[in-house]
């Protein structure tokens, strides 16, 4: 008699199969391993859906890097075909456009105080600094808020690349940096001054206009425009 030498969601007892937990007690209490099986659906022919959402996070190291990793580089892990890495990204899209509400959608850019009061309630109370560039089309009307980093800010750790990244795949024509300084304190620090400046030339070399970058508090804001560190022109 052959031993079985590969597992199922089915050979789980009921109670403890990812779709059935997170059903009883919500997605915060499953690991990444077992939302990413929920969200790749099945396995194949000797590889299990967990075995392949482990080999994923092996891969990959984190859920950050799976989140970046390309459809082609998705598709090298045995179970990951075309539609199941197209989920994949999908899934990781959906969760980095919750931060665009509603509300916002037709909402009008024409000066710090309208970015402030546009994301102000969802940063203003973080204990991190959490980075959010905004994007504009040409009439300044928002089409996207995305989160580039959370934690604080370090000149050598903001790359360019990474920042446009959503600003050229959206087709935005200019953008709005913004980020919280969770101390209070406004004032920008030599870390804030040396990305504006990496980030405005970025800017001008891609041809999407870096509007402003503003630091905001719970109380207060502080406008790299306003101050005259951002060109108005």
């Amino acid at each position: 008699m052959h031993e079985k030498t590969s597992f199922t969601i089915h050979d789980l007892p009921k109670t403890e199969r990812p779709r059935e937990r997170l059903k009883q007690f919500g997605p915060e209490a499953l690991s990444a391993q077992e939302l990413l099986a929920i969200v790749i659906g099945r396995g194949v022919s000797k590889k299990s859906v967990m075995t392949i959402a482990q080999e994923l996070l092996a891969k990959f190291g984190n859920i950050k890097a799976i989140s970046q990793a390309t459809i082609e580089e998705l598709s090298q892990i045995k179970g990951i075909g075309f539609a199941k890495a197209t989920q994949i990204k999908a899934c990781f899209e959906l969760g980095k456009r919750q931060d665009l509400e509603p509300e916002l959608k037709d909402f009008d850019i024409k000066d710090p105080q309208s970015v402030v009061k546009a994301i102000r309630a969802s940063i203003k109370d973080k204990a991190k600094e959490h980075f959010k560039l905004i994007l504009l089309n040409t009439r300044n009307k928002i089409i996207g808020i995305s989160t580039v980093s959370v934690g604080t800010l370090n000149a050598s750790l903001v790359h360019p690349r990474e920042v446009f990244k959503d600003a050229i795949m959206h087709g935005a024509y200019s953008v709005v940096l913004a980020h919280n300084h969770p101390s209070g304190d406004s004032e920008p620090s030599e870390d804030d001054l040396m990305i504006t400046k990496r980030l405005v030339e970025a800017g001008k070399i891609l041809d999407i206009k870096v509007i402003d970058h503003i630091i905001i508090t719970k109380n207060g804001y502080f406008s790299f425009k306003e101050k005259g560190l951002i060109s108005k022109g």
